[in-house]
């Protein structure tokens, strides 16, 4: 999965959506990747010093036609329609995650990348965690007992007025919450699925701000998750397997991994330095990346998850 090539010549590359996240993770990594350089910024509301900018990607691919590849990091509601436009203009797509506000929108954006001979590589950048690998590399000699997930953090901090998180399609607690379901469908041996879900909303809201949710597998492993948005002070990014070997524990999202409180990984934060690494190698090998399935178990989550409703939520 982690394919460090790059090609020779750096790809001129555009983002699209100049926020939070591409400020953070999006623009630090660029420049830590040799394969790539930044030739344009489309973004609304912000620009970036020295380069070209657009007020949208209809007008950076009109106006910016040497751009090679886009990373769209807009808001999941519109990066459809972004990607299809990209693809048709003969463009490299990356997509943060989630990949788009749909599972079905996937299918025919990727059989577009095929059919124009370009990547679309839809990133789920929890997987470049650095104990990501060797936990599954673990699991796949270890039977596994259980698995239980918390996942909670103060929205707050992370999504400070970002009100798009809370409409249809924005996911809500769903939006960190899909990085666990990366990673635990990334290092467990056997496809999961939901068995039932309980999604707590704010009554002024239209996504949730909590989630449990329980998932098994063929073999009957029990699965339990817990999604908050409402977490203060210290924050929880944990995964807990019990195997036949003792109990393995990711957490910080996925950098550390401790096997019955003995640490094997305690890494640093590389994840969009990883996807970039990759984005270059599938470049460069005509290839795209595309796995739907976190995706689709949020999704099954509302399509299975019981409502309640919660205190109004005001950022």
């Amino acid at each position: 999965m982690m394919d460090t090539s790059a090609e020779k010549t750096p790809v001129r590359l555009a983002i699209v959506g100049l926020g939070k996240i591409a400020r953070d993770q999006h623009l630090p990594a660029i420049a830590a990747t040799p394969g790539f350089t930044v030739a344009a910024v489309a973004s609304r509301n912000a620009a970036l010093d020295g380069v070209p900018h657009f007020p949208t990607i209809e007008a950076l691919l009109e106006g910016a036609p040497d751009v090679e590849a886009v990373a769209l990091c807009t808001p999941p509601q519109v990066r459809r329609a972004q990607a299809a436009a990209a693809l048709a203009a003969g463009k490299h797509v990356l997509l943060e995650k989630p990949p788009g506000a749909t599972v079905g929108e996937l299918a025919p954006l990727a059989a577009a990348a095929t059919a124009s001979g370009r990547t679309l590589f839809a990133t789920w950048h929890s997987r470049f965690a650095a104990a990501v690998e060797p936990a599954r590399a673990f699991l796949a000699e270890h039977a596994v007992r259980s698995v239980t997930i918390t996942w909670k953090e103060d929205v707050r901090v992370w999504h400070p007025g970002q009100g798009w998180i809370w409409e249809p399609g924005g996911l809500g607690v769903f939006d960190p919450g899909i990085n666990a379901l990366s990673i635990l469908t990334r290092i467990l041996p056997r496809p999961v699925f939901l068995t039932a879900a309980e999604l707590s909303f704010p009554a002024n809201r239209q996504a949730p701000i909590a989630a449990d949710l329980n998932f098994t597998d063929e073999a009957g492993t029990p699965i339990r998750a817990e999604f908050d948005f409402r977490q203060t002070g210290p924050q929880s990014w944990d995964i807990r397997v019990v195997t036949d070997d003792g109990v393995l524990t990711l957490s910080h999202g996925g950098a550390r991994l401790d096997h019955d409180g003995r640490s094997l990984v305690d890494g640093t934060d590389a994840e969009y330095t990883g996807i970039y690494r990759h984005f270059a190698g599938l470049i460069a090998r005509g290839a795209s990346d595309v796995d739907a399935l976190p995706l689709s178990l949020v999704a099954d989550a509302f399509l299975l998850g019981r409502r309640r409703s919660v205190e109004p939520f005001e950022d």
